[in-house]
């Protein structure tokens, strides 16, 4: 079930595009390539992206094209690597700073929320940080628990940031040429096992706005939200429920900070009722703020409590009938939906 793309004005594709398929890691590549080539200050950084070609290959043949004063190797060194970013940003520079996961961004947490978050802040706005900070975020099968973390709601947290999730090679590449140019720092959120998904993108140029959510399919009993890859979830779930007869608005919010709020709400007056499906844990969370949003703007729309789907609150186990039983999937979405609709029994 193909939810994600259509040529609709929703998507900002008209019928006119000439539409390919390629890969999320040569959508995000794409994306660097065609802002470099238009503009010098811009420089990507991190580890393995220059001779190994990046670590996932996001960055294949950008070191032959760029040279090796843009496109950077570094050492295992993300705090350092990090504040080199910031500084280059504060001199006029728009760096691209990649970690090779998340993860290991916790290392550099000094740098991105003490320094890139506030500088503009505290500096009077004499210092932009036009910077992103992009990786792969979330679990990629067993790797254990301290590689397998969501941590969007973390940045999300932080003013000063934007945080951006895409869900499909589509979307990377439009948000990310739009990060670039951002003239505030971008946390750019990928996954491990996305890179190999592939999806139509337009041969020609084009940006996708930062803070605007998409409403990948209208319907009028339920609205199913979330973003990244348990979009994945969200879709194979509404097939099972349309099979049903029961009727999905699905959205993918695509940024998590700023979240589209109105768009939100307006469909939640039109369904009455709200599962939001999360990859991270539960407190705190994401989809936390959106129920308290949507209880706060819309209570008396509601027909039934806002429901989520998350994480399990533990560190994700290793074994692979542990993963599974910890993670959102589809089977959880779609008791989440009969339960608000009343259904289950």
């Amino acid at each position: 079930m193909c939810l994600a793309f259509t040529t609709t004005s929703g998507l900002g594709l008209t019928n006119t595009k000439q539409m390919r398929e390629i890969q999320f890691r040569e959508a995000l590549r794409e994306a660097m390539n065609e802002e470099m080539r238009k503009d010098e200050t811009i420089f990507l950084m991190g580890e393995e992206v220059a001779e190994y070609n990046g670590a996932y290959k996001v960055s294949q043949g950008m070191l032959a094209e760029f040279g090796a004063k843009r496109i950077i190797d570094t050492p295992i060194a993300e705090l350092g690597f990090a504040g080199i970013g910031v500084g280059a940003a504060m001199n006029g520079l728009k760096p691209i700073v990649e970690f090779m996961t998340f993860n290991f961004s916790l290392v550099a947490i000094d740098q991105v929320i003490n320094a890139a978050a506030k500088m503009y802040s505290m500096s009077g706005g004499q210092y932009s940080i036009p910077m992103v900070f992009r990786g792969p975020t979330g679990n990629a099968g067993q790797l254990g628990a301290q590689h397998s973390q969501n941590f969007e709601n973390w940045y999300a947290n932080c003013p000063g940031l934007k945080v951006v999730v895409p869900s499909n090679p589509y979307d990377a590449k439009g948000l990310l040429k739009s990060s670039i140019l951002d003239p505030d720092p971008v946390i750019f959120m990928e996954s491990e096992v996305m890179y190999g998904d592939k999806g139509q993108v337009p041969e020609e140029e084009y940006y996708l706005p930062i803070g605007k959510a998409h409403i990948v399919k209208e319907g009028n009993d339920v609205t199913l939200i979330s973003f990244g890859k348990m979009m994945k979830v969200v879709y194979a779930a509404v097939e099972e429920l349309e099979k049903e007869g029961i009727s999905v608005e699905v959205i993918d919010l695509r940024t998590v900070r700023p979240i589209d709020y109105p768009t939100l709400i307006d469909s939640v007056k039109k369904t009455n009722r709200m599962v939001i499906v999360e990859e991270a844990w539960p407190l705190a969370s994401i989809s936390t703020d959106i129920a308290f949003h949507v209880q706060k703007s819309a209570f008396d729309y509601l027909d039934a409590p806002v429901l989520r789907v998350a994480c399990a609150d533990v560190p994700l186990p290793y074994a692979p009938t542990l993963i599974a039983e910890a993670l959102p999937n589809v089977a959880k979405t779609v008791k989440a939906v009969k339960e608000v609709l009343y259904l289950n029994k």
